[in-house]
């Protein structure tokens, strides 16, 4: 491996499905009742892009009013709250694979904002603890498309994406790394889905702790 993207919220920071949940809420504020089941399923998704689906609504500007809320009342929970913290043995495993010689990228649902509100909130800066970042509103296409993927191996000038591994705590992680035609697809349990959950999509590895990772290379 020459290079590891891993998700965000959920799988590198502790989440506790705090987006699910902040999702669900704002939905409800606009007049729209979802289970957090129904939201999960689009979980890692763009968020416009997941509110479209659950929406079926096509309509821009109601999508991006919903957006707007759901990425303020975001921003403000990583900047405010005590409870954002990476998740276990995060921070080590990326030293690690850094130390190493494995570039390691973030990529997420999230729009830029929202992403660097927990970089700031977790004190993790680009070239010090972590190699590259991308968010879905800085490519054409979010989950499951390749695009962010794609993004990190051209500023790494990596062309082939067998060198190159994915991890994530969503079926569209795991749809991601797929399609990428990533050399390492890896779902870990620390988010949004359950082992069962991520094992009906595909990967080459579930685990329960990013330390396993290690051992996965």
């Amino acid at each position: 491996m020459e290079l590891i993207v891993f998700d965000m919220a959920g799988t590198t920071v502790h989440d506790e499905n705090k987006v699910g949940l902040t999702l669900q809420t704002v939905l409800k504020e606009f007049g729209y009742d979802f289970s957090l089941d129904q939201i999960n399923v689009v979980m890692g998704y763009e968020k416009p892009a997941a509110i479209s689906i659950l929406l079926e609504e096509k309509r821009p500007e109601l999508i991006n009013k919903i957006h707007q809320v759901f990425a303020a009342k975001m921003i403000a929970f990583y900047e405010q709250s005590n409870d954002v913290k990476a998740t276990s043995n995060a921070h080590e495993t990326i030293q690690y694979l850094r130390k190493n010689g494995i570039k390691v990228a973030f990529d997420t649902g999230f729009s830029r904002p929202i992403a660097d509100a927990i970089f700031e909130k977790l004190n993790w800066k680009q070239g010090i603890d972590f190699d590259f970042s991308i968010t879905s509103d800085e490519v054409e296409h979010g989950r499951p498309y390749p695009d962010m993927i794609f993004r990190a191996m051209e500023h790494f000038n990596i062309a082939d994406a067998s060198l190159v591994g994915k991890v994530g705590d969503t079926m569209s992680d795991l749809q991601q790394g797929e399609n990428a035609k990533c050399g390492l697809v890896v779902g870990v349990t620390t988010g949004a889905y359950s082992r069962e959950e991520l094992e009906h999509h595909f990967y080459h590895y579930i685990i329960d702790d990013l330390s396993e990772l290690k051992n996965k290379l």
